[in-house]
Parts: C-alpha cells; structure tokens; sequence
C-alpha cells in the first residue's frame, strides 16, 4: 500500500517559533547585524560587511560594540559543514581580491575529468554534460574553507558566536528583531540540570539567516510571512566518505546509473562523484533524490554498494577510511525559492533560500555570492538609514534576480523536477534546456515536494554489501567516524508521529544515514507500528525534514564534528 509521508506531519507548529521580545536592555545582547550559521553563505556576508565597514568607521560606529555577529550551532565555524566539493572559484576570489589562489585553502585545479554511466561491473564513458564541465574549478574541503573564512571575518571585526544554538525568531510589528538562543543543560524530560544556562535574546537592526539546509528558522520565517505560495522545494541527500589512498586520482569523476534503478516506479534520481584531495586522499560520495519511492533505498548503503565496483575498489585500493559524513541538499532550485529574499528585518542566504545549481552539482559559489550581495545591500539599506523600514532590505532580493545566482539557476529550473517523471523524459528536458541556455520548455515543469510522493516496502535492502569494518561500513560506525559529541541526555530535537503506517516507518529508518529511527518490535503489527527515536545519533543532515518530519536544532555544540569534508 502506498503511503504519502504529508499525510502525518510532525506536531510541529512554526508559529511556536515565533515570539515577541521579552527581555529588558539589560537582559539582551544588541548587535548591528546578526547572522546566523557559519557556512560559506553567512562568512561571506560578515567578510564582506566588514570589509566596507571598515571603510565606513562612522557607520561602524553607529552599529555599536558588536557591529556584526555570527552565531553558529556547531562547536566552531565548520563543524555541521559538508559537501563534496568541486567550487567555482570566482566569487571567492571577487570576495578576496588582494590574494592568491595559494592563500585560499583548496587541494588545486580540476586538470582532467569523466563522467561514467555505470553497470555492476563494468562503465561507460559518456560526454560531459556543459553543466559538469568543471576545468579550472577548485577541489576544495567546505569544513576547512568555513574555518579559514571565519578567521578572515574575525580579522575583519566579526564577533563569533559558537555553540549557539538559534531557536525562535523575534518579531515585533511585522519586523524581525532577532533571535532567541537555545537553553544548555536541560535533561531528556525538558529538566534543568547542574550545568543549566538559559537562552537569551540577540537583537539586531538586519538579521541573515544562513542555517543551510535545511534551515530552522528559515522555515518557520518562510511560513510565517507566506513565502512558499507556487513554491515547491525539493531535497537530495548525499552521503560522503574521505578515504587515504595509496596513488593520486588525477582527475574528477561523476557516475550515473548503478546502483540505482531507472525504471520510473522507483523514482530514483542521483549519482556519486569522486574527486581527488591532493596526491594521498579522495572525496567519494553518493547523492539521491528524496522522492524516491521504495522505502528500503537508503544513501549511506547505495554509497557501500558503489564501492564494491571494480572501478571504485582500484581507486581505494590500499586505502582507509579517514571521515564520513552526510547532509541535504536543497534540489528545487528555481522553484524551490521563496516568493522573495526578503522580509522586514531580515534576509535569507545560501542554502537557507535554496541557492544550488542540482545539474552542476554546485552551490558553494552561489552561497559566497549572495552573501557578498546580502551585505552590500545591507550596507546600503543601513547607509540610507532604511535598514529597520518595512521595504528596506528590497534590494537584496532586487540584487539576487539581477546576479549571476538569478541567470544560472533559471537556465537549468526545469531540469530537476523532469525527473520525477522518469529518466526518460528527465533526460529529453536535460537535453532541450540544456541546448536552448534554459529557453526549453516555455512553460514550468511541474513538480511535488518530496513527502507529496508515495512510498512503498520494496526489497531493495537485499543488494546492500555487509559491513566488513574495513572497507564496507555500517552506519553506527560511520556515526562515530562523524565525530558526534551529541549528549544522551539532551531532550529530543526531533519532531515526527511515533505510530505510522509501515511503509513510512521504514522508510524512515532506511533513509536515515545515522540509524536514529527504529521500528519498535515490541509494539503494534497490525500496519501501524511505533517509532522508536535515538537522537543522540543525529548527524543533522536534515533529511526527515524532507520526509514527513521535523529536525530543530539541538543543544549547541552538539552533533558531528567535520574536520576535512
């Protein structure tokens, strides 16, 4: 029996997140611009913001002791971050015009690459599709670029704000003010323990939301003012290992085909890369499509399988694992952004507003860019005293449709949801939109979000490799490989109905790369089951977001700590 993960939704209600101020000046931290999350999107913004401040020191001035603020829930700036990742370097070199590509950490050029369409055991060179064309892109590792660019924003007069964790969202008159902070040292049941710390309330002139994907707040702010009319927001999960090989790869590598299926009952849409980091370590991944319909495919054992092919095993050959990791990507693109970037008081960045480019595997160089572009436009609104008005952050959205970001994902904001409709027809509209720069098709092809789309209890789970520990891994030990510091005792951040149908439950526990749902055996057989929660497990990749859940974020400090991801 089918069932749409939509049809039991999380009891979860964003306006909870919503609240008016309550502390007095006293009790508040004031800031000029508070940005929340520390990933490419939100650095860029305080780099940048700080760079023309420091141009401006009237201005600079004006916004107080604490003229920008970033507060991200991860132990430092990189911890939560992970992609694969091939980046255009334009944007970063705009972003830092006095240095050289050497003063930039990446692992150097992209001199040679394939792209394969893979059978079980044997591989078919295809053409590089003029998306995926990736020469003179930079292999690079996100973790340690958020590091590098955080110390730049700090350099610059940026305050960080570690271990914070961004709850709920300050609203007065229309306008949003701020945000309220995450308590530390509550126990499972919600109690204070010894080491409780309340939350607080940052207040702000503009706050930039810069989660990620998927993005809390960005959530709760996109319901609250509406945006998401026509809109229709589509979610890829990628799981990735950082392995230490025996020889250089030389090139970048992507796969299409194996180990997933084409036939368009299954709706299964992805492919894996392989990149070279330096001469003695490869980035490998699998990404697939969230609106699969087999309950039993899961990520993290696609990602094992695509190991066990003989291309794969000769590049790994002699090697070890050294990471792993996993996280959402945000596939809708085009279709996938809010009505617009803007509300009173604040504006969204990054993967927070959905800024990757699905056919070019790519999002990092859009996240620098429409931070830089936030904080011109903020700068400006700020200059021109408009800051705090109800239209004053305008220009961003203005600045968005009339960039680079705007032009690159409108070419290709058809190509994404044709493959809902099978690898046929996704592949006729590649090949239109593709040789028409984004002209064809005239009309939108239409979509469904990822829970709008049935699912069923396949046996896919019988071509899933066993774990070895050495070569093929299991996902409680790729847990740990993720460095996750998240207490046992913390309360649940999750929010999903604990008695569902069974094909629900399981997709569930299949989609989930961190093994943090369960099928409890002890309770009902009858086609409803209950679900069984382990969030001490979460890598917060955001996944069950896209599947009929809620994630918000936990204790800050918590989760995984990536290192070279």
């Amino acid at each position: 029996m089918d069932i749409l993960p939509a049809d039991y939704p999380p009891p979860f209600q964003p306006s909870d997140y919503v609240v008016p101020p309550a502390a007095g000046e006293d009790e508040r931290l004031e800031v000029g611009v508070l940005i929340v999350g520390a990933g490419p999107a939100g650095l860029a913004t305080a780099v940048r913001l700080g760079q023309l401040l420091g141009e401006d020191p009237e201005l600079l001035e004006q916004l107080g002791e604490v003229p920008i603020a970033v507060a991200e829930k991860g132990k430092t700036s990189g911890s939560h971050l992970l992609s694969g990742a091939v980046m255009k370097p334009g944007p970063i070199q705009e972003l830092f015009p006095d240095l050289t590509p050497d003063d930039i950490p990446h692992y150097g050029k992209v001199t040679g690459e394939s792209v394969y369409f893979m059978r079980p055991k044997s591989k078919i060179r295809i053409p590089t599709p003029p998306q995926m064309k990736n020469h003179g892109n930079w292999v690079i590792s996100i973790s340690q670029m958020a590091r590098w660019m955080a110390e730049q924003a700090e350099e610059l007069g940026t305050f960080m704000l570690p271990e914070t964790d961004c709850q709920k969202l300050i609203v007065d008159q229309g306008r949003v003010l701020g945000v309220v902070t995450g308590d530390k040292g509550r126990g499972k049941e919600g109690e204070e323990l010894s080491q409780f710390e309340p939350g607080a309330e940052l207040h702000a002139q503009v706050t930039v939301l810069a989660e990620g994907t998927p993005g809390h707040l960005t959530g709760v702010l996109r319901r609250h003012y509406d945006l998401d009319r026509g809109v229709t927001q589509s979610w890829e999960l990628g799981v990735k290992e950082v392995w230490q090989v025996a020889k250089p790869l030389g090139k970048v590598i992507h796969t299409l085909g194996w180990p997933l299926r084409l036939r368009t009952k299954y709706r299964e849409y992805g492919g894996s890369w392989i990149y070279p980091m330096g001469d003695d370590m490869v980035s490998l991944g699998y990404v697939i499509g969230l609106d699969y319909a087999d309950a039993t495919l899961s990520a993290h054992d696609v990602l094992q399988e695509f190991k066990t092919h003989p291309m794969v095993r000769e590049i790994l050959a002699g090697g070890k694992r050294l990471a792993w990791g996993a996280k959402t990507i945000p596939g809708g693109g085009l279709y996938g952004l809010p009505s617009r970037l803007h509300v009173p008081g604040a504006v969204m960045v990054g993967d927070s507003a959905g800024f990757v480019d699905m056919m070019a595997l790519k999002g990092v160089h859009l996240a620098i860019k429409s931070g830089m572009i936030a904080a011109e436009s903020i700068y400006a609104a700020l200059k021109e005293g408009k800051a705090t008005a109800a239209a004053g952050l305008w220009g961003y959205t203005k600045g968005i449709q009339d960039s680079s970001v705007w032009k690159e994902l409108w070419k290709v904001r058809n190509i994404r949801p044709a493959f809902q409709k099978g690898f046929i027809y996704g592949g006729m509209i590649h090949g239109m939109a593709t040789a028409s720069f984004g002209h064809a098709p005239r009309k939108p092809v239409k979509s469904k979000t990822d829970a709008k789309e049935p699912v069923f209890v396949g046996s896919r789970q019988g071509a899933y490799p066993a774990a070895d520990g050495e070569y093929i891994f299991d996902k409680l030990s790729s847990v740990f490989a993720s460095g996750n510091a998240t207490r046992d005792d913390q309360p649940n951040h999750i929010r999903l109905q604990r008695e569902v149908p069974v094909s629900l439950a399981t997709t569930w526990v299949y989609m989930c790369p961190a093994k943090v749902y369960e099928i409890d055996e002890d309770g009902p057989q009858n086609g409803t089951v209950n679900v069984k929660i382990n969030p001490s497990n979460c890598v917060q990749c955001g996944a069950i977001t896209a599947k009929g859940g809620r994630l918000t974020p936990p204790e800050g400090g918590s989760g995984p700590e990536y290192t070279i991801t």
